[in-house]
């Protein structure tokens, strides 16, 4: 039975997020961008110095899932006008998928937005990901379709969004 924690994470946890997506990104993305596309996001996301900077100039608070003492996912959140928030990553490890971790880690983050006042959380998820169906049972919906550039490369996206009641 899992035993799932929170811990709002700090620079010196820099390496248990990076651990955690090298774990995670190949796998969730390696049907959908190619493997330059995934190495380049890769290092322009998750570098220790950009986690660094999101953390320290780009306002995202991180959130570890813990299950019992392992490190299994994490989310970062920002917000991004008064009451408005944005959920930037949300990840939990392949072998944690299907534990009711995410659902437990979502949830968490709903609850920190509310907790500062935020009255929608909003998110980004690749026209292709499975991921969708999930943010749509945890009663995300579509708002409109974007196409993010990222240095060469294209996100395809779907903006979600959920209002959250207070």
């Amino acid at each position: 039975m899992p035993s799932f924690s929170i811990k709002h994470a700090t620079l010196a946890d820099i390496p248990v997020v990076i651990q955690i997506q090298e774990k995670t990104w190949e796998p969730t993305y390696r049907e959908i961008l190619t493997k330059e596309q995934i190495d380049y996001m890769f290092e322009k996301i998750y570098s220790k110095n950009a986690l660094e900077n999101q953390m320290t100039q780009g306002g995202q608070q991180f959130m570890l899932l813990f299950n019992a003492e392992n490190p299994e996912g994490f989310a970062a959140i920002s917000e991004e006008e008064p009451g408005y928030f944005k959920l930037h990553k949300i990840y939990v490890l392949p072998t944690t998928q299907g534990t009711g971790a995410g659902k437990f880690l979502l949830t968490e983050v709903e609850n920190y937005v509310r907790s500062l006042g935020g009255k929608k959380l909003a998110l980004n998820v690749n026209r292709y990901n499975k991921a969708r169906s999930f943010y749509e049972r945890m009663d995300f919906n579509v708002t409109k379709e974007v196409d993010v550039p990222i240095g060469p490369y294209w996100m395809n996206d779907f903006i979600m969004e959920k209002q959250l009641e207070q």
